[in-house]
């Protein structure tokens, strides 16, 4: 054994062996093993950095991208109501469903493809069944592998056997031919994890698990502060006296006791041949023209006061408070003064709050007592909360304020969520479309998907390119990235050819079926350590030699390949689908080798079975 050899061996173990541990984060082990197989220079730069540019990777950060739009438009919850209201609140019938669900749409793209699209829905339906995502995320990546072996397209795995029979001079696998396979496997797998979930899989709430902090939504906000019936709306008839007049001038805080909240317009610009309104953020500067409708908060006879004085019209209380003030552009937020604040002592008049920041001040939470009126003259203290309005972009800049105030929650995300309302059907569009390309591979499978992440940016259903940035699980993609080129390491090296054919000879004197046997143990030990792929690739010829040599059906020891390679469950590297759910289910590597290794023995007994069954040797 040379050296290089005994020292890819040695980084592949101390790698595991970090894993396994749980000591030091996962992505920062596999950059570690990266830059161990550089410096030994068993690897170049090159070689070692391919990974980051593999499509995998790329397609798994437009996967997260994708994931974020069905997510922020809602789609994400609809989809999970759907499922709660057919399983019909039990949990056992709901888990089933789910997972039939998955291995569908995994018959069609990639189980990559498949995870990233359901983990959102997936970890919706869990937050409104109370339950942790960690009982579903990992039988959901699970049965995801398992679905590659429904169709030809299903899995690449499945086209490389296919090629290389076809290189080989025998006939390529059908569209459905690995179907039974297929079903035979998802019905086993979905048995035994129905018979384990509740003793294998994870219970406590993980830290990743949902990301759910301290969120505090603007319809809690508005119930919080008793907002509801305080919004009016006011139209400005051609005659009214407040013309052309600014809200600086009017004073109404201090006169009134009233906020004005925004201002709806009809747009003078273009041909008008449709009636264009806009609205527009309440400010110091704000002029009032003739037609307008303006939205003003307080008390109703304070209203009418200023709707007498001015020859106003009063169209009424507004409904639906959170609608009106928390839209694609405004938005409302709770901020809490800091210890050293300047606004200490200081009234909200003398703050200029609206002036410097542009946003309005609409109450303040003392000790859980909310004071909506005369807030003006009232000194602020220190543990004293206020409640701003005004644009989101605006909200988003007071959160970078870390003297005087700190916001409360997540106006970032809550933007997020308030400019893709009502976007749900264009993100179910975008996600059809982008699984039709992907099944009818009409590009490869990461243009496609890459399509579908502009898509959900250019059309709304994300907000921006911050955003989509901000939604990508990076210690995911790194994870993923740093390993791929493990299996160059140990092509390299000759690792693989060393292993494989030293099973040959061990097993040759059991015949076709002892090869078959050991060919698939091969091929799915290393199937945890490096892509389905990669194993793939490195395991069929050795396969397609032994069959030719023992003069048996080749297409047998395909199969035993291409599902033995997809049978990626006992480490969390195994599989794309394993690290993306590692991270958002907040499970440890001896989650996956506990529960992973009795179901690789159940999928190997069943498979020995079922794969001679359906392609005779």
């Amino acid at each position: 054994m040379n050296v290089q050899l005994t020292l890819t061996f040695l980084i592949l173990g101390a790698t595991i062996f970090a894993f396994v541990t749980n000591k030091i984060r996962a992505d920062l082990v596999a950059i570690v093993s990266l830059l161990a197989f550089i410096i030994t220079d068993i690897l170049t730069p090159a070689e070692a950095l391919a990974g980051f540019s593999n499509s995998v990777v790329l397609m798994i950060a437009g996967l997260f991208v994708v994931g974020a739009g069905i997510l922020r438009t809602g789609l994400a919850g609809m989809a999970g109501q759907l499922l709660l209201k057919w399983s019909g609140n039990s949990e056992l019938k709901l888990f089933v469903l789910l997972l039939i669900i998955v291995g569908s749409v995994g018959a069609f793209m990639s189980n990559t493809g498949t995870v990233a699209l359901m983990m959102p829905i997936v970890v919706s339906i869990a937050i409104s069944m109370k339950v942790s995502p960690s009982k579903f995320l990992l039988p959901l990546s699970y049965v995801a592998s398992l679905s590659g072996l429904m169709t030809l397209i299903a899995s690449p795995t499945n086209l490389i056997v296919s090629q290389l029979l076809v290189d080989r001079g025998y006939s390529k696998l059908g569209f459905f031919e690995i179907t039974p396979i297929g079903i035979v496997g998802m019905i086993a797998g979905i048995a035994y994890l129905v018979l384990v979930r509740n003793i294998l899989l994870p219970k406590d709430q993980h830290r990743a698990q949902t990301n759910e902090g301290y969120k505090l939504s603007p319809k809690k906000i508005i119930k919080q502060y008793d907002l509801n019936n305080r919004l009016f709306k006011i139209s400005v008839p051609e005659e009214s006296p407040i013309i052309e007049t600014s809200l600086a001038e009017l004073k109404l805080p201090a006169k009134y006791t009233l906020c004005m909240m925004k201002i709806h317009r009809k747009s003078q610009e273009g041909i008008n041949l449709l009636p264009m309104t806009y609205q527009e953020m309440a400010g110091p500067t704000s002029v009032i023209h003739a037609k307008d409708e303006l939205y003003v908060q307080g008390e109703e006879e304070d209203i009418r006061h200023f709707v007498e004085d001015y020859h106003l019209e009063m169209q009424g209380l507004v409904e639906g408070e959170a609608d009106e003030l928390v839209s694609k552009h405004l938005g409302i937020a709770e901020v809490l003064l800091t210890p050293n604040s300047s606004f200490i002592n200081e009234t909200v008049s003398s703050l200029g709050f609206r002036e410097k920041y542009n946003l309005n001040i609409i109450g303040i939470n003392r000790k859980g007592g909310y004071k909506l009126q005369d807030m003006v003259s009232h000194k602020l203290k220190f543990g004293d909360a206020i409640l701003v309005q005004g644009a989101w972009d605006e909200i988003l800049l007071l959160a970078r304020e870390t003297q005087d105030v700190v916001v409360v929650g997540q106006p970032k995300e809550h933007a997020s969520v308030a400019a893709a309302t009502g976007k749900a059907g264009i993100a179910g569009i975008i996600m059809l479309f982008m699984i039709m390309l992907m099944a009818f591979e009409i590009f490869p499978a990461v243009i496609s998907v890459m399509i579908g992440a502009v898509l959900m940016i250019l059309t709304g259903c994300l907000r921006n390119m911050e955003d989509a940035y901000s939604n990508m699980n990076f210690e995911s993609i790194v994870l993923v990235a740093a390993m791929l080129p493990m299996a160059t390491a140990l092509e390299k090296t000759g690792g693989m050819a060393i292993l494989s054919n030293g099973i040959i000879k061990v097993l040759g004197d059991y015949g076709p079926y002892g090869v078959l046997i050991g060919v698939y143990i091969l091929t799915a030990v290393f199937g945890q350590f490096i892509s389905n792929t990669a194993t793939a690739v490195l395991f069929a010829p050795i396969a397609m030699s032994a069959a030719i040599a023992m003069e048996v059906n080749p297409t047998t020891f395909m199969i035993a390949v291409a599902v033995a390679a997809s049978m990626a469950f006992a480490t969390p590297i195994a599989s794309p689908t394993n690290a993306l759910v590692m991270t958002a289910g907040g499970y440890k590597f001896m989650d996956f080798v506990r529960i992973g290794i009795p179901l690789q023995i159940v999928m190997f007994i069943v498979m020995m079975i079922t794969i001679p069954f359906f392609f005779p040797l």
